[in-house]
C-alpha cells in the first residue's frame, strides 16, 4: 500500500499562513519558514503594543487635562483630587474631551475641585489647630 501523505492538509495550513503575512516586505510573505517566523514576532508585537496604547493614551489624556487646569491656575494633581472629594465620577478620556471640546463645562468642574480642595484644607487646618491646643493643655 501507498504511504499515505498529508499534501492537501499542509497546503492549507501553509496557505493561511501566507494569508496572514500578506503585506510583509520580501521574503517573509512566501517563504514558508521565514513567514512563520515573523507571524511569532509580528503576534508578540501586537500583544505587547495593545497594552502600550492604553499606557500612551492616558499620558495623552493627562497631558491635556494638566494643560488645562493650569490655564486656569491650578495644579493637575488638585484637580483630580477636588474632583474625587466631589464624587465626581468622570474618566480622565472624558476629561480631556470636555477641556477640549467645551471649556466652559471645564471651567465649572476646576471650580468645584478649587472648592472641595479649599473646604478640605480648611478642615485640615482646623484639626492641626485642635491638636496644637490639645498639646499645650497637657
Amino acid at each position: 500500500m501507498v504511504r499515505a501523505r498529508s499534501k492537501a492538509t499542509t497546503a492549507r495550513r501553509k496557505k493561511r499562513t501566507r494569508k496572514l503575512t500578506k503585506g510583509f516586505r520580501l521574503a517573509r510573505h512566501n517563504l514558508y519558514r521565514q513567514a512563520i517566523v515573523t507571524l511569532i514576532r509580528a503576534r508578540a508585537f501586537a500583544f505587547r503594543d495593545r497594552r502600550a496604547k492604553k499606557r500612551d493614551f492616558r499620558r495623552l489624556w493627562i497631558v491635556r487635562i494638566n494643560a488645562a487646569c493650569r490655564m486656569r491656575g491650578m495644579r493637575y494633581s488638585e484637580f483630580m483630587h477636588g474632583l474625587q472629594l466631589a464624587l465626581v465620577q468622570l474618566d480622565r478620556k472624558a476629561l480631556s474631551e470636555v477641556a477640549i471640546h467645551d471649556p466652559g463645562t471645564f471651567d465649572q468642574l476646576v471650580a468645584v475641585a478649587r472648592e472641595q480642595v479649599t473646604a478640605e484644607g480648611k478642615k485640615l487646618a482646623e484639626k492641626a489647630k485642635q491638636r496644637e491646643t490639645a498639646a499645650a493643655a497637657k
